[in-house]
C-alpha cells in the first residue's frame, strides 16, 4: 500500500535551540528523508494563509509559509519507501493550534522537541534578528521587554523572545493532545557536547539504525554585529529592503540581502559577548516557574538553567 505523502516525525522546536543542526544531521542518514525547505510551517496554518504579520521582514518571510495541503504533500514526494520522513518547524512547540492540528491529522506522528536554556535561547533569538539587520533595538534586555507591545502590533512568532522559551507550559499543553511516549525531549547542550549520542538517541526514538551519522553540522549562529555606525547606517537599509522583498520571490531578496547583512558585521569573525551574571539575574524570574514545570512534565532536571552562567553560542561552546 502506498503511504500517504506526510511526515512520520516532526522536529517541533524550539527556535535557536539546535533544530537546524539536528535536521541536517538526520538528513545524512540513509533511512531518513528530510524536507526542503526545512521549515514549511504548514501546521501553524489552518487551511488559510498566515496572518498579515507586520514586523521587520515578516511580510517577506511569510511568503515561504506553505499553507495549501497539496503543496505540503509534494514536499514528501521524493522519499523512498524505506525512509522515515520528517520536517522541522521549531514554532510547532510554541503553537497551541499546531498541537491540535498535528494530533488530529497525524495520530501516529513522532515529535522531537529540542530545548535550550530559555535565557540563552532568547539572547540567541535576538542576536539572530539583530545580526540580520531586522531587529531595530540594539539592547537585548530592552528588546526582550518589548514583546507584548510587538505582539499587539502583529509581529510574527519569531519576535516572542520570552514566550518561545516557556517549554514547561508548551509541553504540558502538547501532552493533552499527543501521547508523551511519542514525544522526545532533547537538550541543546547534548547536541553541542555529545552530538553522536544525541543523534543516536533521536534515531533510536525513530526506530532506525544508530551509529550511522558521525557528525553534526554547526548550527546557523550569526556573526556578531557591534552596535555603532554600521548598524545605524545599514540596519535601516536592510529593513527597507525586507519590506520591498514582499513584492518579489523570496529567493530574490535573500540573494540581494547577502552583501548588506555581511556589511553589518564588517570584516572578520566576531563572537557575540556572553550575557553577564547581572543580566541573567534580572531575566531569570521570568522563567523560574516554567523551568520548575518543565522538570515536573518531563521528569528531568533542568536546574542548571537557574544559574547565573551564560553558556554562549553553538560556535563558542563547540570550540571550547
Amino acid at each position: 500500500m502506498t503511504r500517504p505523502p506526510q511526515p512520520d516525525f516532526l522536529i517541533i522546536g524550539a527556535p535557536k535551540a539546535g533544530t537546524t543542526a539536528l535536521h541536517s544531521a538526520l538528513a545524512q542518514h540513509p533511512s531518513v528523508f528530510m524536507t526542503q525547505p526545512k521549515e514549511p510551517k504548514f501546521w501553524l496554518c489552518d487551511g488559510a494563509p498566515p496572518p498579515a504579520w507586520c514586523g521587520p521582514g515578516d511580510k517577506h518571510s511569510q511568503q515561504e509559509w506553505l499553507w495549501r495541503a497539496a503543496d505540503y504533500a509534494r514536499l514528501f514526494a521524493g522519499a523512498a519507501d524505506h525512509q522515515v520522513r520528517g520536517e522541522s518547524t521549531p514554532f510547532y512547540l510554541w503553537s497551541r493550534g499546531a498541537h491540535r492540528r498535528i494530533a488530529e491529522a497525524l495520530p501516529d506522528v513522532k515529535l522531537i522537541a529540542v530545548v535550550r536554556d530559555p535565557i540563552d535561547r532568547a539572547y540567541s533569538n535576538w542576536m539572530h534578528l539583530w545580526s540580520d539587520g531586522l531587529e531595530p533595538e540594539s539592547d537585548f534586555e530592552t528588546a526582550f521587554s518589548l514583546q507584548d507591545e510587538r505582539v499587539a502590533k502583529g509581529w510574527a512568532p519569531f519576535w516572542r523572545y520570552r514566550d518561545l522559551g516557556l517549554y514547561g507550559d508548551q509541553l504540558a499543553h502538547l501532552h493533552d493532545y499527543v501521547d508523551p511516549a511519542r514525544v522526545l525531549v532533547l537538550r541543546y547542550r547534548d547536541i553541542v557536547d555529545e552530538p553522536r549520542r544525541a543523534v543516536d538517541r533521536a534515531c533510536r526514538f525513530l526506530g532506525i539504525r544508530q551509529g550511522v551519522v558521525g557528525s553534526i553540522p554547526r548550527d546557523n549562529s550569526r556573526n556578531f554585529v557591534e552596535p555603532g555606525w554600521r548598524a545605524r547606517t545599514m540596519g535601516p537599509v536592510v529593513r527597507a529592503g525586507a519590506r520591498l522583498g514582499q513584492f518579489a520571490p523570496p529567493e530574490v531578496w535573500r540573494r540581494a540581502s547577502v552583501p548588506l547583512v555581511a556589511g553589518l558585521s564588517g570584516p572578520g569573525e566576531n563572537h557575540r559577548p556572553l550575557l553577564s551574571a547581572e543580566q541573567r539575574e534580572r531575566l531569570l524570574p521570568t522563567f523560574t516557574n516554567d523551568i520548575t514545570r518543565l522538570c515536573d512534565v518531563t521528569g528531568e532536571d533542568f536546574g542548571d538553567w537557574l544559574t547565573m552562567q551564560s553558556r554562549g553560542s553553538f560556535r563558542q561552546r563547540s570550540s571550547a
